[in-house]
């Protein structure tokens, strides 16, 4: 299954360091590698995960060639990943006094994290997937050979996405998200 592959890197001197180079401890590989796994099944970048874990583990600000050379990453890879992180608000770029390097940090507010993430990726898919279903609907009641069963179930999908959309706009509003009767709009009426 693509990135669920598991090896044991740890070298027989030192458990906790790594075969391959890079300064990452055994335990900072497996944390890193597990949030990567998460965000690629989530549909996001695996490198993308574990940029952000791998400065949320550390707790401090890493500039981009530290996160390449931690990471074994390309610089433009780094720059790519760092880019879409930070426009997210997932990481921060910072500059501590007299150094003149930008250096990475993680947002560590895990929900507003999520929040914003939800705001700008999630909110603006689900609008478009109603406008599409509203779309749809306009043309299937135009067609002269749509049933009607068939225009309920696509009133029924507009539903949905409807209730997704104001349950995503509750959870931005206040942090909590009720999905409860979401469901219900697909039993059938019969």
């Amino acid at each position: 299954m693509k990135g669920y592959l598991w090896e044991n890197t740890a070298s027989n001197d030192d458990p906790q360091k790594l075969l391959r180079p890079g300064k990452l401890l055994r335990w900072e590989t497996v944390a890193v590698d597990a949030v990567g796994n998460v965000i690629e099944f989530w549909g996001f970048k695996r490198n993308q995960g574990r940029v952000w874990a791998l400065l949320y583990l550390r707790d401090v600000a890493l500039t981009a060639a530290e996160i390449e050379r931690e990471l074994e990453l390309s610089k433009g890879g780094v720059s790519m990943l760092t880019r879409d992180l930070e426009q997210w608000g997932v990481i921060l770029r910072v500059r501590t006094p007299g150094d003149s390097a930008w250096r990475y940090r993680a947002e560590t507010d895990l929900l507003q994290m999520a929040r914003r993430v939800i705001e700008q990726r999630e909110f603006s898919f689900i609008s478009r997937i109603r406008a599409d279903l509203e779309e749809a609907r306009k043309l299937a009641a135009a067609d002269g050979k749509t049933t009607r069963a068939q225009l309920e179930r696509i009133e029924r999908m507009e539903t949905l996405a409807e209730a997704t959309e104001k349950a995503l706009k509750l959870f931005l509003k206040t942090s909590r998200l009720d999905v409860g009767g979401m469901f219900g709009v697909f039993r059938s009426t019969r």
